[in-house]
């Protein structure tokens, strides 16, 4: 089906972009507060990733690089729990073993090397225990719980333990259809040490909000809240933009470079030394792909290319609506809703 003007996908989220499964599951119990996000992509995805933070914790990237021959990937997982965090990457990786997904190796059904490539926040200790992070078994967790139905936001998955700024931070996803049928999804954890909200307290990406999508916000009259509890410096924003549209590897690339604009307008400040902002972008449509070195692609490649910016702003918007007060034993994080309810029109 096609429209006149761009709208969201029935879930509003990115697995509305076909071939994108999306499974969470987290922990809150003290002393946790952290969780995993897995995105899963049965038939393989063709993807690139562009890492702009100066403290990422990463794995698998260089293979995404357009000059190198990996084809693609079976797996995204971003995850709490800092470098500690990469482990749940493992139980991923197993998973995807046991269904024979991967790059074939050999001439058995599990004779496969699943590509996963995954990114980690910050948010180790945020639960009162150092140690209570994700390990593998979240990731195998997150794989078999995948589905392409709605994607829960705010305090779930890898969003459990996340804050920006002086707000609590989460989990948000959202998609667009264009008018040329063509689907954009987005899904990050944001996690920022910089702030979602202006000085008047309005949210910087609301902006981009499709008709009707967002509440009608006001600028609220509340003083901006204490920080409650330190703040490492140590923190970042990771996401995922995929589209159905047939990337290459170079063409992925880019659109997770122009993907980055979507959190430069939604976050500031961003890509500090101590946040580790990274993104990823999937194709998952299959051949033939096209290439930025293709002049009659230029036009369709710019467009998805802007639909992904803007879309990663409006996720940022929605993990930070959904997102939900926390106690912690170091005070409390606190929620942009209960932080500004003069916002709300129902206040």
């Amino acid at each position: 089906m096609t429209t006149d003007q761009p709208v969201p996908g029935p879930h509003n989220a990115i697995t509305d972009v076909p071939g994108v499964l999306v499974g969470q599951v987290q922990r809150t119990d003290q002393p946790y507060l952290t969780g995993t996000t897995v995105l899963h992509f049965p038939g393989t995805a063709v993807a690139g990733v562009d890492v702009r933070g100066g403290a990422p914790g990463t794995r698998e990237t260089d293979l995404l690089d357009p000059v190198n021959s990996n084809p693609g990937v079976n797996a995204i997982v971003l995850t709490g729990g800092s470098a500690y965090g990469l482990d749940a990457a493992a139980g991923t990786m197993r998973w995807l073993e046991e269904q024979g997904q991967g790059v074939r190796v050999g001439p058995g059904d599990h004779d496969v090397v699943p590509i996963v490539a995954a990114a980690v926040v910050f948010d180790l200790g945020r639960g009162g225990g150092f140690q209570a992070r994700p390990e593998q078994a979240w990731g195998r967790a997150a794989i078999e719980a995948a589905g392409n139905g709605p994607v829960a936001e705010g305090n779930h998955g890898a969003g459990a333990g996340a804050r920006a700024g002086r707000l609590k931070g989460g989990v948000g996803s959202a998609s667009v259809r264009l008018p040329d049928g063509t689907t954009v999804g987005a899904l990050v954890i944001v996690n920022a040490v910089g702030s979602t909200v202006d000085a008047q307290g309005r949210l910087y990406g609301e902006r981009y909000g499709l008709p009707g999508e967002f509440p009608e916000l006001r600028t609220p009259v509340e003083p901006a809240p204490e920080v409650q509890g330190s703040i490492p410096g140590m923190n970042t924003v990771i996401a995922v933009v995929a589209t159905d549209v047939p990337l290459d590897k170079a063409a992925a690339k880019r659109m997770a470079m122009v993907a980055h604009d979507g959190l430069a307008r939604s976050v500031d400040p961003i890509h500090t030394l101590v946040d580790g902002d990274s993104v990823f972008a999937a194709s998952t449509g299959g051949p033939p792909r096209l290439s930025v070195t293709d002049p009659a692609a230029l036009v369709q490649l710019e467009t998805v290319f802007a639909a992904g910016a803007r879309t990663l702003s409006r996720a940022i918007v929605r993990a930070v609506l959904a997102a939900e007060s926390v106690e912690t034993p170091a005070g409390k994080l606190i929620s942009y809703r209960d932080a500004y309810p003069s916002a709300f029109p129902d206040s």
